[in-house]
């Protein structure tokens, strides 16, 4: 039962925010949980905490007009969500893709204010992207859009956006479609309207300022947050059996990690379907995968595999005969409470999150319940974020770290979100709740700075 405190400002939350679903659910995930802490610092309810943190600082949003190859203008729309600010400038990736919307964007960027709170670094919670469909030609179907229709729109759009970025002020990162190309040709644009070459953005090309490791840092950081886990009941993937979906950067890297670490990865997946791999992914494979995504653009469904059968439209939550660990590295809501039962059912004693709340809440109660190693992604794919946050270490004092330290900084990062949400959970009752003690040491940080700073 959630306190009267809680209820409220859930009310509240829902009365103000209708036809907002995946807003009301990532805030509801939140403050069920909060309860404890609640309880034992009531200065966070008399400096009205909740009611201030579920509001957004400010929301922007704005047109995006670009033309295409054939000449024809195209108006999109973009945003811009500044959450909180309460620990440092804000920071959060921006995503082009039709889903795009404003419930996804205050979701993404009040779950960014507690991810970007564990890293231990001082960075505040935002996201911005577009409905914009770098996929899709607006003018030949079955194509994409061309390098120089995305480098248009990304111009038109960060033409807005830079009035509103800042080295100190909101830092974006790429997300969901927003890849090296399309940072090189936002980057590019801010520093041609603003005359000043800062580390506004990350996630930018080595040449120009970017971090190494960045592109493996979500996926590697995945795998980090959960062989720490395993760590705990003395274990680790030497032998395990694990299913990943997804094949951008965050699954692929979580894969590569998995192998590097012993363990088979049988599963790789997106849009158009899953790629099962019974004998084990192997190193060829995941490269061909890499490059089908990252140069060719293509789908899963155009890569013939030796040993691998292709499931079209199905999820690797639908498929696989037996694994050890998941690892959903998707999109939100792409795991329910059904897959959730396959899963355990086909032995899996670990889920570990690469992407932004890829589990329903029928599915996440589902794992609680079964008392299995379960990681939030607010905790465990918060290691993009983390690597970011160097990548602004290193532009602010115009250094370049090996991929060793970088690794090494990740690692030790990671380990610190784990051991902080596992002391968390410990300290207000619920020891090896993930979903709990992540919450709570996030919350506490941000919560304690905005008591300190006053009513603003």
């Amino acid at each position: 039962m959630s306190s009267k405190y809680v209820e409220r400002v859930l009310a509240g939350v829902r009365e103000k925010n209708p036809g907002e679903p995946e807003y009301i659910q990532a805030v509801t995930e939140v403050l069920e949980t909060l309860d404890p802490v609640l309880k034992a610092n009531p200065q966070y309810e008399k400096n009205a905490i909740l009611e201030r943190m579920v509001e957004p600082e400010r929301v922007i949003i704005f047109r995006v007009p670009w033309v295409d190859d054939k000449g024809t203008v195209r108006v999109n729309r973009g945003y811009r969500v500044q959450y909180n600010s309460a620990i440092g400038p804000y920071k959060g990736g921006l995503r082009f893709d039709p889903t795009v919307n404003l419930s996804v964007l205050k979701f993404l960027g009040f779950e960014q204010v507690f991810k970007n709170s564990l890293t231990t670094l001082p960075m505040g919670g935002g996201k911005g992207g577009s409905d914009f469909n770098p996929k899709v030609s607006p003018h030949t179907p079955g194509k994409r859009c061309s390098d120089n229709e995305v480098m248009r729109f990304c111009q038109s759009f960060m033409t807005e956006l830079y009035r509103h970025i800042g080295p100190d002020t909101d830092v974006p990162a790429g997300d969901m479609n927003v890849g090296g190309r399309e940072i090189g040709y936002l980057f590019g644009q801010y520093k041609r309207i603003r005359d000043e070459f800062t580390g506004v953005l990350t996630g930018k090309g080595l040449s120009y300022g970017g971090s190494l490791i960045r592109p493996e840092a979500t996926g590697y950081g995945c795998v980090y947050f959960a062989e720490n886990m395993l760590a705990v009941k003395g274990e680790n993937f030497e032998g395990k059996t694990c299913a990943v979906s997804g094949s951008g950067n965050v699954a692929s890297f979580a894969a590569q990690k998995l192998m590097q670490l012993g363990a088979t990865v049988v599963t790789l997946s997106d849009r158009s379907g899953t790629l099962y791999m019974p004998k084990g992914l192997g190193e060829k494979t995941l490269k061909d995968i890499m490059t089908l995504k990252n140069v060719k653009r293509g789908e899963l469904s155009d890569l013939k595999v030796k040993d691998a059968k292709f499931f079209p439209k199905k999820n690797p939550w639908q498929i696989v005969s037996s694994v050890d660990c998941a690892f959903p590295c998707s999109r939100q809501n792409e795991l329910d409470g059904k897959d959730a039962e396959y899963l355990l059912g086909h032995g899996c004693k670990l889920v570990a999150e690469g992407a932004n709340m890829p589990s329903t809440p029928e599915a996440v109660a589902t794992f609680l319940k079964a008392g299995i190693l379960y990681a939030p992604g607010k905790a465990s794919n918060a290691g993009g974020v983390a690597t970011s946050g160097l990548e602004m270490s290193q532009n602010s004092g115009r250094l370049s770290w090996s991929a060793e330290e970088v690794d090494a900084k990740l690692k030790g990062i990671m380990k610190a979100i784990h051991d902080n949400a596992y002391a968390a959970a410990a300290k207000y009752g619920h020891k090896g709740n993930y979903v709990m003690g992540a919450n709570i040491a996030g919350f506490v940080k941000v919560a304690d700075a905005m008591v300190a700073q006053g009513v603003v």
